[in-house]
Formats: C-alpha cells, sequence, structure tokens
C-alpha cells in the first residue's frame, strides 16, 4: 500500500508544479517542473521505484521489473493524485487555465518522442544492473523532462504522462478532445522505450 500512496503524492507535487507555474506563467515553468519531478524521484524512488507517470510505469513492466498486479494500482494512485492537485491549484490560483492550440498531428508526435526520451532515460538509469544504487538517477531523469519540455512544449505543452494530461485537462491547460492525444501517444512512447530497453539488450 505504501507505494502507492508514494505515487500518490510524487504525481500530486509534480501536476501541482505543473499547474502553478504554467498558469501563473513562470518563465522557467520547465525548469521548475524538471526539479520537482527529480526531487520527488529522490524522496520516494526507494520505496515505489518513483514513476508518477503511467507510461513510465508500462515502460518498467514491459521491460519485466515491475509486477503485473501493480500497474493498475499505480496507475490508479497517479491519476488520483493528478486530479487532486489539478483543484488544488485552481483553488490556490483562483482560475483555470487556458487549452493553447495544437496542432494533433506535430503534437502527437512531439508527446511520443517525448516520453520515449523520458522512459528510455528511465529504464538505463533507474532498473539496470550497471547503474544500480547510483545517485544520480533522480536528476537524469528530471533533466529529461525539462530538456524535452523546453524543446517541444510550444508543439505540444509537453505532458510527456498521462497522468499529467488529465490534471492538465481538469485545469483548462488541456482541450477535453484532446486527451486521447496524450493518453496514447505517451503511452505508445513508453511501450516503444521498453521494447527497445529489451531487443538492445541494454541491461547486459
Amino acid at each position: 500500500m505504501k507505494k502507492y500512496v508514494v505515487e500518490l503524492l510524487g504525481t500530486f507535487f509534480l501536476v501541482f508544479t505543473v499547474g502553478n507555474t504554467v498558469i501563473g506563467k513562470c518563465d522557467i515553468a520547465p525548469l521548475a517542473i524538471g526539479l520537482s519531478l527529480m526531487v520527488m524521484i529522490f524522496a520516494g524512488g526507494h520505496i515505489s521505484g518513483g514513476h508518477f507517470n503511467p507510461a513510465v510505469t508500462l515502460a518498467v513492466w514491459w521491460r519485466g521489473k515491475c509486477d503485473t498486479k501493480d500497474v493498475v494500482p499505480y496507475v490508479a494512485s497517479q491519476i488520483i493524485g493528478a486530479v487532486i492537485a489539478a483543484y488544488v491549484v485552481i483553488y490556490i490560483q483562483g482560475t483555470r487555465g487556458t487549452a493553447g492550440d495544437v496542432k494533433l498531428g506535430q503534437a502527437f508526435v512531439a508527446e511520443l518522442l517525448g516520453t520515449l526520451a523520458l522512459a528510455w532515460v528511465v529504464l538505463n538509469v533507474a532498473t539496470t544492473k550497471a547503474n544500480a544504487n547510483n545517485s544520480f538517477y533522480g536528476l537524469a531523469i528530471g533533466m529529461t523532462v525539462t530538456a524535452m519540455a523546453f524543446a517541444l512544449g510550444p508543439i505540444s505543452g509537453a505532458a510527456f504522462n498521462p497522468a499529467v494530461a488529465i490534471g492538465a485537462m481538469a485545469m483548462g491547460l488541456i482541450a477535453k478532445g484532446n486527451l486521447w492525444l496524450y493518453i496514447v501517444a505517451c503511452s505508445l512512447g513508453g511501450l516503444i522505450a521498453g521494447q527497445l530497453f529489451k531487443s538492445l539488450k541494454a541491461d547486459e
């Protein structure tokens, strides 16, 4: 049970940071978001693995380092954390955000590749024998999100995470009709990363 609580808390603070920095129009929102993810991973990684992202859970499961029985509870915990965070942000900010216009094709590719990069880094820094018990995994993962968010934010909004996308939709930052794009593209990116890891035998 404690694993699921940690996944809820970590996702909560990630989405909490996303909402407050984006609605509050912070100029360096991607950096704040990456730092938030980094510290939550350092805080909870030793308990739950620090996924805080259904796409990462799928990647780690496909790679063989997450029990099948944990997949649904992890994803449910992440979504619950994201939704709670969204409504706390709305209360604090006193308003919802405004969904930006996205071109569906470009946004789909951006979310898929950004999530693939994130999941690929997670698998290599946090699940391999060569990097076991390292002290840099949280930084590597958080800075991957920062880099991808700066690069792809103007194209797709840079969710790279179905739970973040659901929270962003609740906050008005993603149009309801576009939610499918983030869920499908991010999930696919996670699964591709997991398959690449297995195909390349990256743990050998």
